[in-house]
C-alpha cells in the first residue's frame, strides 16, 4: 500500500478526533497548552495502538481467510466509513459537556470512542499483510495533528455543526473509496 494511500486512511481516521476536538475547543472556556497537550496525545495514542491491535488480531486469524481477505477488508472498510457518514448526518445535539472532557474517564472514553475504527483499519492491514508500524504511527500522528488543530479551530469558530458534519462525511467517503480499490486491485472489477 502507498504512503498517499495510508495518509489517506489516516485522515479518514482522524475525522472523528478533529470533530471531537472541534467540539470540545467550542465548548472549553479557554484552550490552553495542557488541554491541547492531553487530548492530541491520547488521540493519537489511541489511534496508533488500536490500529496495531486490531493488526494483531488479524494476524491470528489471517490463514482462516486468506481466500476471501479482500472482500473483508472492504467490508470492514465500507462498514467504517458508512458509520462515519450516518453518524454525521444524524441529529447530535448541539450541547457542551458539562465536565472538561480532555481530563479524567472523558478524556479516556473519548479516546476509545474515536479509535474504534482504527481496529477495524488495522484488522484490514493484517488481511492485506501489511506491516503496521509505518501505518500506525501515522496513523497516531495524523490524528494527534488534527485533534490539535480542530481544539483550536473550535474555539475560534465555536460552532461545529456543519464544518464537522462535511468532514465526517468526506472522511468515510475515502474509506469507502479506499475499499473499493482494494478490490480493485485484487481483480474484482
Amino acid at each position: 500500500m502507498s504512503i498517499t494511500a495510508i495518509l489517506l486512511i489516516a485522515l479518514a481516521l482522524a475525522v472523528d478526533a478533529f470533530a471531537v476536538a472541534l467540539a470540545a475547543g467550542a465548548c472549553l472556556p479557554c484552550v490552553g497548552p495542557r488541554q491541547t497537550f492531553r487530548l492530541t496525545w491520547h488521540f493519537g495514542l489511541f489511534q496508533a495502538g488500536m490500529t496495531i491491535i486490531g493488526w494483531a488480531v488479524g494476524l491470528t486469524f489471517r490463514a482462516l481467510i486468506e481466500s476471501f481477505d479482500h472482500w473483508l477488508a472492504f467490508a470492514l472498510l465500507l462498514a467504517v466509513g458508512g458509520h462515519m457518514i450516518r453518524e454525521a448526518l444524524s441529529d447530535h445535539p448541539d450541547q457542551c459537556a458539562p465536565t472538561d472532557p480532555t481530563r479524567g474517564w472523558s478524556l479516556v472514553m473519548l479516546s476509545l470512542a474515536t479509535s474504534i475504527d482504527a481496529l477495524a483499519v488495522g484488522l484490514s492491514f493484517a488481511l492485506l499483510q501489511l506491516n503496521i508500524w509505518l501505518p500506525a504511527l501515522l496513523i497516531g500522528l495524523v490524528a494527534a495533528l488534527l485533534t490539535g488543530v480542530g481544539l483550536h479551530l473550535g474555539r475560534l469558530l465555536k460552532s461545529t455543526n456543519r464544518l464537522g458534519t462535511a468532514i465526517e462525511v468526506g472522511g468515510g467517503l475515502i474509506l469507502i473509496t479506499i475499499g473499493l480499490n482494494i478490490l480493485h486491485s485484487h481483480g474484482v472489477f
